[in-house]
């Protein structure tokens, strides 16, 4: 697997772009590892106060308490999104912490077991969805009564190629990636009027630890293959979607909303 191809500029941490999120609140879930933290990490250098949930707790607030030993306000906490209490309760933390909720990124997310339809279990399906769909539709819930109240506000939601594609034993995962852009259009129009923009980021393949996990099971033959399919001829980093996600929420993007970008080396283009 190729990490970069020549000629590929360097995205490292210092290339987030130069956009500035002074006196604003982010909140990311996921945030303990991969594209989460990756992205919170880069509201943190855009001046944002940010939040860090996921259901690692212990991973959300050590990465929150680096953020904050290096000047930055952050918090972490244990949240599970398949869980509604935890997920209301999660809001009204960050804004009873930092007075305000500007941006969120719904990015918790887990991969099914692959199987095929015929083969996929019930308690499967649940619990993807639980976290895949579930989880997004409860988050964009209490973030929208709230910025609802505060009249503003934007949020990107996490699907993925597999929103847009289908996929063989990924039926389940596939399923809840496509619902999170139906749920992402339903909200960008009704809060389209109301200085709130909802958007979503479809991520080809990105190296996180969930990946890592993949090769780990003996994918790693049928991830090199994807890599091959990708016209750039490589996988992505995870700061590649930050960079989407803090433009998606920042104003240089204010008349864009209800859109899924892909950010997947050319991969669905075809």
């Amino acid at each position: 697997v190729n990490t970069r191809s020549a000629g590929t500029a360097s995205t490292t941490g210092s290339d987030i772009m130069n956009i500035s999120f002074e006196n604003q609140v982010a909140l990311v879930t996921g945030a303990a590892s991969g594209i989460g933290l990756a992205t919170a990490r880069a509201f943190a250098k855009a001046g944002a106060s940010v939040v860090l949930a996921d259901v690692n707790g212990d991973g959300a607030r050590a990465a929150a308490e680096e953020l904050v030993a290096t000047g930055h306000r952050a918090m972490g906490m244990r949240c599970d999104v398949a869980e509604l209490g935890a997920v209301e309760a999660m809001v009204k933390q960050t804004v009873s912490a930092f007075g305000r909720l500007d941006v969120a990124f719904n990015n918790a997310g887990v991969q099914n077991v692959l199987a095929e339809t015929a083969d996929a279990t019930p308690e499967d399906f649940d619990r993807v969805n639980s976290v895949n769909l579930r989880g997004i539709w409860a988050c964009m819930k209490y973030e929208l009564q709230h910025m609802r109240q505060q009249g503003s506000g934007a949020i990107v939601n996490c699907s993925s190629i597999g929103g847009l594609v289908g996929g063989a034993e990924r039926g389940t995962y596939h399923a809840a990636k496509h619902g999170v852009l139906g749920l992402t259009k339903s909200a960008a129009l009704e809060y389209a009027t109301r200085n709130i923009r909802v958007n979503a980021v479809c991520p080809g393949l990105i190296w996180t630890p969930m990946v890592e996990q993949m090769v780990a099971s003996g994918q790693k033959e049928a991830l090199d293959g994807m890599v091959g399919a990708v016209p750039m001829r490589r996988h992505g980093h995870a700061d590649e979607i930050a960079n989407a996600v803090l433009w998606l929420c920042s104003s240089a993007s204010s008349y864009v909303t209800g859109q899924s970008i892909s950010v997947d080396g050319g991969l669905t283009m075809r």
